[in-house]
């Protein structure tokens, strides 16, 4: 089988990719690696008119002419590759918006997309209009809006997510979901707003690829190493404000007991390295399950402050505290269990053997790349 990846946003494609490549099919991914992050990809697109005195332009011509030459620009880098993007069996998108371009340049895009390939899916693993909808209409106990919807966050720095409930990006959303086959989550953050909808296939969680990442065993003799990594650009949204007052208060009661490194906005390959040497990995505030950057960790052994709330080990039938640890959109609530993993270090080790027990069982990428071909197979 042969089949076109469009996007990637927190390498969910490349561990699929791989997980299908091991089951002897090819697949091919589309994409511009995500900004700073700079995931690899197949057929790489480069974002234009970004920085500096050209993104003014850009900015200009858009409030007056309504055109953005960024995503135009996007469109003909797409278009250049058109008999790369034919002939597939499945050809799966990141979003529904999955060049983080306009409206109608994505529709465009998508237009020629789907009438060149067999069937197309769609994934829910991101900001979009349903599960931006779901959040905004306060439907979660807490959500990656909470801090906009209290006041913390400007309307305007949350734009890049508010768009999705803008009338373009609504038309943009019906006219991708009335031509797919169907909707497929990758963790409960996203399964949770999908619930009830027609074409939605189920729940099938991210890829991680096992033999690429070794397990770490820790080793608790000395200064427990705590590792917050930050995405400037994110830093409200995920909740690293929270994680660094909870840090402060480690830091002064805790301080000749614990090593902290901070570090923001690093490539993903210098990211992924940075960590190895901790113990815990603050992740993200505002989620009920685990993100890609968790996933990784937890497969390296990390004890992973993240989304790991009851919705999820009802799903998984879990213990709390067991695998993951619930990081709650409260400082001090973070600090206890910091302190707590802190004064038991056996829980430290108990955890990391946990967490990549869990990542094998429940998140292998070959075992994840079959439920897939089942899902394509049956709706196909």
């Amino acid at each position: 089988m042969n089949i076109l990846l469009v996007g990637e946003y927190s390498r969910l494609h490349n561990s699929l990719k791989e997980g299908l490549e091991v089951l002897g099919h090819k697949a091919v991914i589309i994409g511009t690696g995500d900004y700073f992050k700079n995931y690899p990809v197949d057929i790489k697109l480069q974002r234009r008119f970004e920085k500096g005195f050209i993104k003014k332009i850009r900015v200009a011509l858009f409030k007056v002419f309504h055109v953005d030459i960024s995503s135009i620009n996007m469109k003909r880098q797409v278009f250049k590759h058109k008999k790369s993007l034919i002939g597939y069996n499945v050809v799966q998108l990141i979003n529904e918006s999955p060049f983080n371009i306009q409206p109608k340049e994505e529709k465009e895009i998508f237009s020629f997309i789907k009438d060149n390939n067999k069937t197309c899916y769609l994934l829910c693993c991101g900001a979009d209009h349903i599960s931006v909808k779901y959040a905004h209409d306060r439907k979660f106990r807490y959500s990656i809006l909470t801090p906009f919807l209290t006041g913390k966050v400007s309307k305007k720095v949350f734009e890049p997510v508010l768009k999705y409930l803008q009338e373009p990006f609504r038309q943009l959303h019906r006219y991708v979901h009335n031509t797919i086959q169907g909707v497929i989550a990758s963790d409960m953050d996203y399964h949770l707003p999908m619930l009830g909808h027609d074409n939605y296939l189920g729940m099938i969680p991210n890829p991680i690829n096992v033999d690429k990442i070794n397990y770490i065993p820790l080793n608790v003799t000395d200064k427990i190493i705590i590792f917050h990594g930050i995405n400037r650009h994110n830093y409200l949204k995920k909740g690293n404000d929270i994680f660094d007052e909870a840090l402060k208060t480690i830091s002064k009661k805790f301080g000749d007991k614990v090593e902290i490194i901070r570090t923001e906005s690093l490539p993903y390959n210098e990211y992924i390295k940075i960590y190895d040497a901790c113990h815990i990995l603050l992740d993200q505030v505002y989620a009920y399950d685990q993100g890609y950057n968790a996933l990784e960790a937890m497969a390296k052994g990390k004890v992973v402050f993240t989304g790991a709330e009851q919705e999820w080990l009802d799903h998984y039938n879990l213990e709390a505290d067991t695998v993951a640890i619930n990081a709650l959109p409260d400082a001090e609530k973070i600090a206890e269990k910091l302190e707590w993993l802190i004064l038991n270090p056996e829980k430290i080790i108990e955890i990391s053997k946990n967490a990549r027990a869990f990542i094998e069982r429940e998140h292998h990428y070959v075992k994840i790349a079959e439920r897939y071909l089942e899902v394509w197979n049956e709706n196909s």
